[in-house]
């Protein structure tokens, strides 16, 4: 079945509902990626350096593979570097959470916090895909953001529950990027048969456990949970903040200026 949304692929070509699913997970781990990138020479400790690279290389180790995947689904196929390096903003199908800039590390602490709680539950169910490539993909990648998601705790107990900067700082960071964790949960973008078809997770279903666990260390952070509206947002959909035009030129940048270049 080809979907009808906006097309997602290369240059016109016909993408599958699996290949769009795949891509959408793809996008999401590969400006997550992107945006923990820029933290290295910058984390508060050289430790943390290390820590969060290793945790952004997880992320690109995901998108590469989603990409491969979604990359060979396509007609004619095309390969993991034309979806990350030569589609434009428009095709990229990423929530919004993750596209949004870094500032304070208590933002980025609390985006991984969220994004890595909802990568949990997602994964933990698609190991049961029944799509084989997809569950394969998933056993791996549900070891590496248990990972993410336990470093995410530690830094948001660590500055919650630290001194009266570091809370105000963390409370500040959890209320900026609370509004943007909604569309993580919604399903509209999804092809129902996948779903139905046991292929792909309804992604309603995710928010109460994702939610509840973020929940549990807020409190434990003895931070306050936010009362706030959620953000507008339509990454799913191609829409997307005026940062993800920026964060594109760096990303592409080396890539589109020098086609078909190798090392």
């Amino acid at each position: 079945m080809v979907s009808t949304s906006e097309p997602v692929g290369i240059a016109g070509a016909a993408v599958t509902d699996v290949a769009h699913y795949a891509i959408a997970l793809g996008d999401d781990a590969l400006i997550a990626s992107q945006r923990l990138t820029e933290w290295i020479t910058l984390a508060p400790q050289l430790e943390e350096d290390v820590a969060l690279g290793n945790i952004a290389l997880d992320l690109l180790g995901q998108a590469r593979l989603l990409f491969q995947y979604a990359g060979s689904l396509l007609d004619p196929p095309v390969g993991e570097d034309d979806l990350a390096y030569f589609r434009d903003e428009r095709a990229f199908r990423n929530v919004s959470l993750v596209e949004r800039p870094n500032g304070d590390f208590a933002v980025t602490m609390a985006r991984l916090l969220v994004f890595s709680a909802y990568q949990l539950e997602l994964y933990s169910r698609l190991v049961q895909s029944t799509d084989s490539t997809l569950a394969a993909i998933a056993a791996k990648a549900v070891k590496e953001v248990a990972y993410h998601r336990d470093h995410a705790r530690q830094w948001v107990l660590r500055l919650g529950d630290g001194t009266a900067e570091s809370h105000a700082r963390m409370q500040t960071a959890l209320d900026a990027e609370w509004p943007w964790t909604a569309e993580l949960f919604e399903a509209g973008w999804l092809a129902p048969e996948l779903v139905a078809g046991g292929l792909a997770v309804d992604p309603a279903a995710l928010a109460q456990p994702a939610l509840a666990w973020v929940r549990a260390v807020v409190a434990e952070a003895t931070l306050a949970e936010p009362e706030v509206r959620p953000a507008v947002s339509f990454g799913r959909v191609g829409r997307h903040t005026e940062e993800m035009g920026r964060l594109l030129a760096e990303l592409q940048h080396l890539a589109r200026s020098h086609p078909g270049a190798t090392w």
